[in-house]
């Protein structure tokens, strides 16, 4: 009887310490925005990248890139590959004007780490709406590591009249959690 005890106190330990994210709760939010380490035009306002979202397995990021950083990328690629001028007139006519957002989540199992669960809205200072995705393509993610699976997609992004902080607003229906990003529009 003890043995059997002592196995169910530690088999219901293992399991609360199992930290699983909790749907409808929401994210802890930084004092100030924090920049993230990977796109130097983008502040993370939700706690969503640290530590403590790695272990509930519920981590969203956002990586933004202006046009002319993509049209620079575009012509080394020309210069250092020799592209014929039809291959370079293809991939210039398919850049994003305002560049381009990519969104990347990990999850716990393939199909949670599904995009189509995703909607991303882009607000203005003045609170209008510049970008309204209500679902990304839908996907199951592949095997990163651990138990982490990932998907990641990439969005046309609007452009700008002038250089503006953009306020992105991710909201995940499955977790039913919003994640909220800064974005240094160019």
């Amino acid at each position: 009887m003890k043995k059997f005890f002592l196995l169910a106190v530690l088999f219901l330990g293992a399991l609360a310490a199992s930290a699983q994210y909790m749907p409808g709760k929401p994210r802890k939010k930084y004092t100030f925005p924090k920049k993230d380490e990977e796109s130097p035009y983008v502040l993370n306002v939700t706690k969503n990248t640290d530590e403590d979202a790695e272990v509930d397995a519920c981590v969203t990021r956002v990586a933004y890139r202006p046009y002319s950083e993509l049209l620079t990328e575009i012509n080394e690629l020309k210069r250092m590959n020799s592209w014929a001028d039809t291959t370079y007139q293809r991939r210039f006519t398919q850049l994003p004007v305002g560049g381009q957002l990519t969104v990347t989540m990990y999850r716990r199992g393939a199909a949670n780490a599904d995009p189509a669960y995703l909607s991303l809205v882009a607000k203005d200072k003045d609170g209008k709406e510049v970008l309204n995705v209500p679902g990304l393509t839908a996907g199951n993610g592949r095997f990163w590591n651990r138990d982490l699976y990932m998907s990641k997609r990439v969005i046309p992004f609007v452009k700008s009249e002038a250089p503006q902080d953009i306020i992105l607003t991710i909201n995940d229906a499955k977790t039913k959690q919003n994640f909220e990003y800064i974005i240094k529009a160019q």
